[in-house]
């Protein structure tokens, strides 16, 4: 595959995470109907873990499909579909962390390495991107 291949792969990947995290979120509402809480702040409630994975996940995906646009458009190295696919990855564990914890109290492993992955990732896509127009 070449870089321009692997970087639409992964920011369309990344845009469905966002989208089928929200739509998780739409789920919950629906479940607890009109009289449920829709703003719970308990870091064990169901929809408050399923508001918090999305709300994270839409801080950061689209400044992570940003850089891989622009990287991809900058450079045609095997690094930037290394950090493309690093980054999907690294979201989607951060994701699966979020929504299989029984409380956002406490961090689990696939939570923190999806974290650690996304914040190495997007630095690396930015240092990428100023030296490629250095």
């Amino acid at each position: 595959m070449n870089t321009d291949t692997v970087a639409i792969v992964s920011i369309a990947l990344l845009g469905i995470l966002l989208f089928l995290l929200g739509a998780n979120v739409t789920r919950h509402r629906a479940i607890r109907g009109d009289t449920g809480n829709q703003m719970p702040t308990d870091p064990a409630d169901r929809m408050f873990i399923a508001q918090r994975a999305h709300g994270n996940a839409a801080e950061y995906v689209p400044t992570l499909i940003v850089l891989i646009l622009v990287c991809a458009s900058l450079s045609d190295g095997w690094w930037v579909q290394a950090l493309a696919v690093a980054a999907v990855v690294s979201r989607s564990l951060h994701a699966l962390g979020m929504l299989t914890s029984k409380t956002l109290a406490s961090h689990g492993p696939v939570r923190d390495i999806g974290a650690l992955g996304t914040y190495v990732t997007g630095v690396a896509l930015g240092v990428t991107a100023i030296v490629a127009v250095a």
